[in-house]
């Protein structure tokens, strides 16, 4: 059964290639969803596939792209449902 997850990822996550890197790893694990920038400095996710395969992106988004500096990854679960085509990275 497929899971939505919103993730607010804090720290260095803008200007880095962190969005490219993120959508790079949802397509490679077959998920859907989206990736944005935030006002705030943040990088907004959400993502939706089975529980494992989230939890497997949960944990790469903590490595990121090179130059990137992540500080925090929070995780929201969407209590319902999340109808999305393939993965976008939103501008």
């Amino acid at each position: 059964m497929n899971k939505a997850i919103k993730l607010i990822i804090r720290g260095r996550v803008q200007g880095v290639g962190y969005r490219r890197w993120f959508e790079q790893q949802a397509l490679a694990l077959a998920l859907t969803g989206y990736v944005k920038n935030l006002d705030s400095g943040e990088v907004e996710a959400v993502i939706v596939g089975h529980f494992d395969v989230l939890q497997e992106l949960i944990s790469r988004s903590y490595d990121g792209p090179p130059r990137a500096e992540v500080v925090q990854v929070f995780q929201i679960i969407l209590a319902h449902e999340q109808n999305f085509v393939g993965f976008n990275m939103l501008r």
